[in-house]
């Protein structure tokens, strides 16, 4: 065995703990919930630190963010688990703490998480104070019937503002003052009383030993040596190597190789028991076999399996194509690697006409879209073209069939049309005072609906707007964020489906259809959206040797056109003189070849010119 290895084998066994000593009464499961950019990361740096789960070779900032992408936005993408050793009262406890996403379109691995605690730390900012993503994270874990530890953090900046936070806290959740704990996590003043809340208040898993096997499933990712690890919370009886397991959804059968807990990365252990959260490697192959919310039983004893969580089902879809269509193979196997790490993503092969092969996906919302891409480009090198995204809508069709429509070259003639109806969001705004009009206007703007507006403190301001998902799903949130010099805050749920005046828009290449460039639009805004893009096609198509009509058009009715004008040469320049009709006689010529020529050429659209007018700008 080399050196590095030896030191690596010794680092573990040196990890081994007795799990066995620690009965569910012992054991604590809890997650940190919060809005975006709260500090989640670095008190779970602080909480690793305190309890020695981190050593000092080990520790850096955002331990617990593994990925590139999030490291570089520093946000939480990928909920993450880490169990840690505390003593209280002389008496040794396991805590497993779950740091969860706080941006909204990760509230799916939020939700996920929930299921494997009983408690959970409402972490808020003593400067920006309650967000939506705190109030939503908030519910999420009240509806699971989680105890619910209040903590305010930051409370060593200048500007922090802590007895007013805490008195948003009292006033929106009824959280008794006394109970709010004050923290810093970046120095670490009052870190310690978490810890302790945690022992004292979250109750210990309601879990048997004696019982048969039962476990929650409740992650999983793909590792390229070991193939899936499964994230399990264990409920009833014991786990170890060289059993025989079976999954209750996927109804396969497998032999435990390794289990073990993340100290904080994955450390073999003998066992899991009753009440503990950990990891377990079966030689499974892939993730859908692995599916989230399934039941872990003994082969030869059968048990009830939980209720499973419900699918995420995707809000925006987008195409995803290679730039250079060779790279197809190259763009199926990064996409297939990265859906292992990341269920949620729904995928879907697809052909354009424009773009070639590629595929169609469905995503949480855009910021999803975004780390996906930017995913694709970091970890597998690909360059891609992603499509403008769009929305899921539902069409009643003449004969009483109700169909799912996801991409508008799929829409039926408006003939076969009785009605449309589209996805509404029920919105959370947080703005502060001074910006409600401009929030108002821009609600207004994307065809909002208010439904409440409620006044939290003497300075911000709760706005509850159903707005439709097509228009916040574009850049909705960026211009939110310009209004508001970045102070407010964004949440959302739903969709419910509403009738709707949407139309499809067709765009025309001298009369022509562009499947890739068709898109669907509410009718009164259909002459802006139209006249905006037939300009921006003006100015990314190359010119041709004839005159080329853009035209977007809502059926056979064109609302908006650009012409691209003609290359012509010059005809006459070798003409040294003469009548003019000889001049003439030749323009007449060159006219009627550009005419004939207009009417069996076929205009090009080049690869670039897409992800011009495709990109978000």
């Amino acid at each position: 065995m080399d050196k590095k290895r030896a030191v690596a084998y010794i680092g573990i066994m040196e990890k081994q703990i007795n799990m066995k000593s620690f009965t569910p009464d012992k054991i604590r499961n809890f997650s940190i919930i919060a809005h975006i950019d709260h500090g989640k990361s670095t008190l779970s740096d602080r909480l690793l630190e305190l309890t020695g789960t981190l050593s000092d070779r080990e520790k850096h900032e955002q331990f617990l963010d593994k990925l590139q992408v999030e490291r570089e936005r520093g946000i939480t993408v990928k909920a993450q688990t880490a169990s840690m050793l505390y003593t209280h009262n002389n008496s040794p406890y396991l805590l497993n703490l779950i740091d969860t996403p706080g941006h909204v379109d990760f509230s799916y691995e939020v939700s996920r998480s929930l299921h494997a605690c009983q408690g959970a730390i409402l972490l808020v900012d003593a400067v920006q104070g309650v967000q939506a993503q705190t109030m939503a994270n908030f519910y999420l874990a009240f509806e699971q019937d989680l105890t619910i530890i209040p903590v305010i953090n930051k409370i060593d900046l200048p500007n922090a503002q802590p007895e007013k936070v805490a008195h948003e806290l009292n006033k929106l959740f009824d959280f008794m003052l006394e109970e709010i704990l004050f923290v810093s996590a970046k120095s670490g003043i009052g870190v310690a009383d978490i810890l302790k809340a945690v022992v004292e208040r979250i109750p210990a898993p309601k879990a048997n030993l004696e019982k048969p096997l039962k476990a929650l499933l409740f992650d999983s990712w793909f590792d390229s040596y070991r193939g899936v690890v499964c994230l399990v919370y264990v409920q009833d009886g014991i786990l170890k190597p060289r059993d025989h397991i079976e999954l209750a959804q996927a109804g396969k059968k497998y032999e435990i190789l390794e289990l073990g807990i993340m100290y904080p990365d994955a450390t073999p252990q003998e066992g899991l028991y009753a009440g503990q959260v950990g990891y377990i490697i079966t030689g499974m192959k892939t993730v859908r076999d692995a599916r989230v919310g399934d039941t872990i039983f003994q082969s030869k004893n059968p048990v009830a399996p939980f209720p499973g969580f419900k699918p995420a089902k995707p809000m925006v879809f987008a195409g995803i194509y290679p730039v250079e269509t060779s790279e197809f193979e190259n763009l199926k196997d990064a996409i297939e690697k990265l859906t292992l790490n990341d269920a949620s993503v729904g995928v879907e092969k697809k052909t354009s006409a424009a773009l070639g092969i590629g595929y169609r996906c469905g995503f949480l919302g855009l910021l999803h879209m975004d780390v996906f891409k930017q995913r694709l480009e970091q970890e597998y090198d690909m360059a891609v073209i992603v499509t403008a995204p769009s929305v899921l809508y539902k069409v009643k069709l003449t004969n009483g069939e109700l169909v799912d429509i996801e991409n508008p070259s799929e829409f039926p003639e408006p003939n076969f049309i009785v009605e449309i109806q589209e996805p509404i969001m029920h919105a959370t705004i947080i703005v502060p005072n001074q910006y409600v009009g401009g929030v108002m206007s821009l609600c207004d703007e994307k065809l909002g609906k208010k439904t409440d507006m409620v006044y939290l403190d003497e300075d911000r301001v709760i706005f509850k707007y159903d707005l439709p998902l097509n228009e916040i799903a574009t850049d909705f949130y960026d211009q939110l964020k310009s209004i508001t010099s970045g102070y407010a805050s964004f949440d959302y749920e739903g969709p419910v489906y509403v009738p709707s005046d949407v139309v499809k828009m067709d765009i025309l290449l001298n009369g022509k259809q562009v499947d890739a460039l068709s898109c669907i639009v509410h009718r009164e805004k259909s002459y802006h959206v139209g006249k905006q893009l037939v300009e921006r096609l003006r100015k990314v198509i190359p010119r041709q040797q004839f005159e080329v009509a853009v035209q977007a058009a809502i059926g056979s009715r064109v609302i908006a056109r650009e012409t691209i004008k003609a290359l012509r040469k010059d005809v006459t320049a070798p003409l040294y003189g003469g009548d003019i009709t000889r001049k003439m006689k030749l323009l007449e010529k060159q006219k009627k070849g550009k005419k004939k020529m207009k009417q069996i050429g076929t205009v090009t659209v080049p690869q670039e010119a897409f992800y011009t007018l495709l990109k978000k700008e």
